[in-house]
Formats: structure tokens, C-alpha cells, sequence
């Protein structure tokens, strides 16, 4: 079976797609625009996917990863065949966002694919592709399937940012867990963090989880500390962009603030994410590049375009979780324990 037959038949159970290529057009749903109104946007060339996901239009790692896998088949088919360019273009697309390391390895793997004698070969990078769609649209499966394994019964979860269908090529990580966990009927209480200053809790998670159908309430971060004391919540389970040899865990901003809660209250944390996540080059989370953005975005999500004489801000994306304060990592080859280390593939 080939890699599109395969991605064909793995998404009639993924329940929604994010990214559709036909083999020349690449259309992404645009994220900045949920839960109001789906418009689909159409991106021509690499340029305009390197833009896309710095600008958000599409984001999560796995998501990230996907489409400029799918980006670097339009480099080739608008380089025709100069390797040269077709390079220079995927070095702009792996600056695009420097902290998930799906980018960089889903380029790598490109980049691999042109090494053999069919050089910079549409047609097979097509299928290349194709392939790293699919496989994680199984991978989905497989961490939801295992991830759901560890819950207990008529628990209650909080997850952060958004880390389904939006944000994967399938029915999701930390979400495909809560979803399946749902199915099972192990899971009686879902909250979904606002996620400031982007709100991917309350405009993507939200969005989502309607389609899916699974009642859920939505808390400001500053409420879950209260909600845990209040024995609302058993778990954690929330996504990441980078994983490193010791288990550290780089994930949307507010990420470490929950695992410190969680552990002072005995709630459990859980993170999900595929093995492409995992960058076992780097000892810990010290060496991770953090993503810092436009300070501008904190005040206009509170409704203020012209920054006030004298405000400032700090904006970073992301944090790192020390790993000692994750429970497990599940990944789709299953559910890892601490003491994580992780390590590149075939090493002693």
C-alpha cells in the first residue's frame, strides 16, 4: 500500500484534517481565525509556508513538521530540480520556528530523501511526504491507545494549549489521549487552559473538543491551582515541542507552572508526543533554544492596540519542565518512566 493510500485510510478515524495537499496545492485552516469562522488559506510556494507557521496560521509540532514536509515538494517543483536553491529554501522554512524540533528532523528527513539518485525528485518527495503524514496520523493512535491505558476511572484532566487534530496530522496527542480516555469512559471532568496570550485553550481545545462531543470547561491558568486543591483533577496531560535525553519537556508557556501544581498536589502529569518530538542530542532542557515573540501579542490579547508610555513585556513561547516532575512521557512506541533517558536510535 502506498503512503496515500495509507494516509487515506488512517484519517477516516482522525475525525478532522488540518492540512490537505493534492500533490501541487498545499491549503492549511487558518488558526488565527477559530473558532469564528474555518477559512481555509492557500499556500503557493515555501515562502508562504515558512510564513505560515511563523505567523501561526498553522502551529504544534507535529503540525509544523507536516506541512514543511510538504513545503519542501513545492520548493522542488519551483526549483526544477536545482538543489542548490531547493536548499537554501529549506534552511528559510527551518528558521521559520526554532524550538519544535519536528521542523528541523521533518527537513532532515527531505533533505535524505533528495540525497539518493533521483536528487531533488517531486515525485518522490511527494511520497516522502505523504509517509511522514501517515505515520503520525498512526502515531496518534498508538499514544492514545496507550495513553488512555494509564487512567484510572472517573478521572478528571486538564490539559494546556491545544494538541489535536489542529495541531498533529491525526486525531491528536495530549487530545487524542483524552479523547480515546473519553471513549473508554475513564474520564468523567475535562478543563482546558485559556493558554494565554494566543488562547489555543480556549479557541482551539474548545473548538475541538465540541466536534468531538466531550463536555469540558475552560479555566483561566490562574484557576488550576484552586481546581487541583479542590480534588477536580488526577491528571495533567498536555503536549510538547522538544523532548531532550533527560526527560525535560519544552511546551507551550505555562506548562511548568502546572507540573510544579501538580506535584505539590499530588496530581499526576502525563506528557504525549510522537518520537520525532524526542531530540536525544540534547542532554537537557538547559540547551533548548526558547522561542521569544512579539511583546505586542500580550497586550492585544487584552484588547490593547497602542501600547501605554512606559508598559513593557516578556513574551516567550515556551518552558521547560524538568523532567523529574513528569510522571510519564507516552510516546507511539509506549509509556515511558522516569528515569528518562532517551537516546539515539542504534547507540550503545
Amino acid at each position: 500500500m502506498s503512503a496515500k493510500e495509507s494516509m487515506r485510510g488512517e484519517m477516516e478515524d482522525s475525525g478532522f484534517r488540518a492540512i490537505e495537499f493534492d500533490g501541487h496545492r498545499l491549503r492549511l485552516i487558518d488558526q488565527r481565525l477559530l473558532p469564528a469562522t474555518e477559512y481555509w488559506l492557500e499556500i503557493p510556494d515555501a515562502e508562504a509556508a515558512a510564513r505560515a507557521i511563523r505567523d501561526l496560521v498553522v502551529r504544534g509540532a507535529p503540525a509544523i513538521g507536516i506541512t514543511a514536509a510538504y513545503a519542501a515538494v513545492l520548493a522542488a517543483r519551483e526549483c526544477r530540480g536545482d538543489s542548490g536553491a531547493w536548499n537554501d529554501a529549506l534552511d528559510r522554512l527551518e528558521r521559520a520556528r526554532p524550538t519544535a524540533v519536528n521542523l528541523s528532523w521533518a527537513i532532515a528527513r527531505m533533505r535524505r530523501c533528495a540525497e539518493g539518485p533521483g536528487g531533488v525528485d517531486p515525485d518522490a518527495l511527494l511520497e516522502e511526504a505523504r509517509r511522514i503524514h501517515a505515520e503520525d496520523i498512526e502515531a496518534n493512535r498508538a499514544m492514545a491507545q496507550a495513553g488512555a491505558g494509564m487512567l484510572g476511572d472517573s478521572v478528571g484532566v486538564l490539559t494546556h494549549c491545544n494538541t489535536g487534530s489542529l495541531a498533529t496530522g491525526g486525531i491528536g496527542t495530549a487530545l487524542g489521549v483524552i479523547a480515546e480516555g473519553w471513549r473508554r469512559g475513564r474520564i468523567s471532568r475535562v478543563y482546558a487552559d485559556e493558554t494565554r496570550p494566543w488562547l489555543q485553550g480556549s479557541r482551539l481545545t474548545a473548538w475541538e473538543l465540541a466536534r468531538l462531543e466531550i463536555p469540558f470547561r475552560v479555566i483561566v491558568e490562574g484557576a488550576a491551582a484552586s481546581l487541583m486543591a479542590a480534588g477536580a483533577v488526577d491528571w495533567v496531560i498536555t503536549g510538547a515541542d522538544r523532548i531532550t535525553a533527560n526527560g525535560d519537556v519544552a511546551n507551550k508557556i505555562g506548562t511548568c507552572m502546572l507540573a510544579v501544581l501538580a506535584r505539590h498536589f499530588g496530581v499526576r502529569m502525563m506528557v504525549v508526543a510522537p518520537s520525532s518530538t524526542v531530540d536525544p542530542n540534547l542532554p537537557s532542557g538547559a540547551s533548548i533554544d526558547i522561542e521569544e515573540r512579539d511583546p505586542a501579542e500580550i497586550w492585544r490579547a487584552a484588547g490593547i492596540e497602542k501600547v501605554p508610555a512606559g508598559f513593557d513585556s516578556y513574551n516567550p513561547v515556551f518552558d521547560v519542565t524538568p523532567g523529574h516532575l513528569v510522571d510519564c512521557i507516552v510516546t507511539e512506541q509506549g509509556v515511558h518512566s522516569p528515569p528518562y533517558r532517551f537516546t539515539v536510535p542504534g547507540a550503545a
